[in-house]
């Protein structure tokens, strides 16, 4: 049985239970076996969203996800009603990557028994995450799974499409070198790398969620800070802007991500002395002994959206985020 420690007594993610390399691997084989797929599916598995021709001017757009382990701190501290922003903001700004903008989302609720106020939580936070993006929830399903799942035990899961015209689709075909890689802050965590932070948190260095001797504020609230959602301010800078990709930070960190809008035979060169992550980061990285690069591929350490931008944009690109409330800066270029 795994005791969350991986070399020299140090943290690891994959030792807190969640193994990276098995989820790519997993995807690797899954590519290798689908066989279904129609004429109008527009590129291959792997991107931020899946696209889909509808005429020849337009794509939809569509994506699915989770929140993952966040859900156990929510139950841990019977606080129900921001989880739902976490699963839009996990699922709309994988989709206005591509230039899409999201149309509506539906849900779905697992839970060991319905308590008809805790499921109206979840889903009135869904509901505040959708007008955050500018999208609509048209529908749902809840669930019921006694004896799968404890009495007081749930999960959640959303998808939701957008629309985008084809010759408005950002991605790595758009960058080039000398582009200029703008950061947007993100408000914590966000919903990635739970497992480690509660492995390190809650059981090594054995925190509890109401203490606020570390942080400032009991670390239940800075663990539950709802994703920040990224959607309008991403479509106000493409149209205002010449956006060349976006990358929404999510599993696998920056660099994993940012990797996966550039075209081969570039790199972006990330100065990360240009910002400094919030305190939770380092809490998290000096209980745990958890290695820089360990924590860099976890957790999103404070930038939770890119945008890769024409070189003449940076400044342009910078004073519309700034304008709107975001947090951004100049966080490198592609070379």
């Amino acid at each position: 049985m795994s005791n969350g420690a991986g070399v020299e007594g140090r943290a690891t993610y994959a030792a807190a239970g969640v193994d990276i390399e098995a989820g790519d691997r997993a995807v690797e084989l899954i590519k290798g076996r689908l066989r279904s797929t129609r004429p109008e599916v527009v590129g291959g598995l792997g991107g931020f969203a899946g696209l889909f021709r509808i005429d020849a001017k337009r794509l939809l757009a569509t994506s699915t996800d989770g929140v993952g382990t966040k859900l156990a701190i929510a139950q841990a501290m019977d606080k129900h009603d921001t989880i739902g922003i976490d699963l839009v903001g996990m699922v709309v700004d994988d989709i206005v990557v591509c230039g899409a903008e999201p149309l509506f989302m539906t849900d779905y609720i697992a839970c060991g028994r319905v308590v008809p106020e805790r499921i109206a939580d979840i889903v009135a936070g869904i509901d505040a995450g959708c007008v955050l993006a500018g999208c609509a929830l048209i529908g749902g399903e809840t669930a019921e799974h006694p004896g799968l799942l404890g009495p007081d035990d749930y999960d959640v899961a959303g998808a939701a499409t957008g629309i985008v015209n084809a010759d408005a689709v950002l991605g790595p075909e758009r960058v080039r070198a000398g582009d200029v890689v703008v950061a947007m802050g993100s408000s914590g965590l966000h919903s990635n790398g739970y497992s480690l932070a509660r492995h390190v948190l809650l059981a090594v260095a054995k925190l509890s969620l109401d203490s606020s001797a570390e942080l400032g504020q009991p670390l239940g609230e800075i663990l539950l800070t709802p994703t920040r959602i990224y959607t309008k301010d991403c479509l106000a800078l493409a149209a205002a802007t010449d956006v060349h990709a976006f990358a929404h930070v999510t599993g696998g960190g920056l660099t994993a991500n940012l990797a996966r809008v550039l075209p081969d035979g570039l790199a972006a060169r990330i100065d990360e002395a240009s910002w400094v992550p919030a305190p939770i980061f380092g809490l998290i990285a000096e209980r745990g002994q958890v290695a820089p690069e360990e924590m860099e591929r976890t957790f999103n350490m404070g930038v939770g959206m890119v945008a890769v931008v024409a070189p003449n944009e940076a400044d342009a690109a910078l004073s519309l985020l700034r304008d709107r409330g975001v947090d951004a800066w100049v966080a490198g270029q592609i070379a």
